[in-house]
This record gives structure tokens, sequence and C-alpha cells, in this order.
């Protein structure tokens, strides 16, 4: 099941990604993109979705996705610890943070490049 994204239309909260599938059209529909990657039943990652909640709502392009879904993300995306937070620009990753909560405006910032 592939979801469709608008580009005219971006989400003003973060976009649950189902697979690997939907992740690569998500990234491909907008130009910069702030991904989570978590799991169920991370505390850190459970506390960062008011923070997702709030840069998405700040006009940042958010998704999520637990790559225990789709094990082949986790080598594609070297996710080593969660959450693993991935900006990508025109499709392709170009920066990334593992560090455990990250609060709001440096989010923001890091997702704005």
């Amino acid at each position: 099941m592939s979801t469709t994204f608008n580009a005219e239309q971006p989400p003003e909260r973060p976009v649950d990604l189902a697979d690997g599938d939907e992740l690569a059209a998500f990234v491909e529909t907008y130009d910069d993109v702030l991904v989570e990657f978590y799991t169920d039943g991370c505390g850190v990652c459970a506390s960062m979705e008011p923070v997702l909640s709030g840069v998405a709502r700040s006009g940042v392009v958010v998704g999520t996705i637990n790559p225990r879904d789709d094990p082949p993300l986790v080598e594609e995306y070297q996710i080593a610890s969660v959450p693993t937070f991935v900006r990508f620009r025109d499709g392709e990753p170009v920066d990334r943070i593992s560090e455990g909560f990250v609060p709001g405006e440096q989010l923001q910032a890091f997702a704005q490049g």
C-alpha cells in the first residue's frame, strides 16, 4: 500500500510512514523533509511526539517511520539507535542526529538546515 503525497499541500503534522516505499515517495515529494526513525516502546521516541508536532506546525515537513516494520531500512539508513532524525533534501539524506531527546528549537534549526 502506498500513499500519494501532495507537494502543493505539505502536511501540518507528522506523517506516519508504513514502509520504505512510502518513505521514498514522501521524501521525493517535498524539497526538504525531516524523518524520525523510532521504535514502539522507546520512551525517548514517545517524548519526541509533541516536539515533532510543533516542528511540523512551524512549516517543516515531518515523517516518522518504525524501521522494524521494514528491516532493510536499518542498513540502508544506518540506524544504530533510536530515535534517529534524518534530514532529506531533494529525496536524498543529507544529515542526521542520533543523540536521544532533541529540544524543539534545535530540531527545527536542524531540519531547516
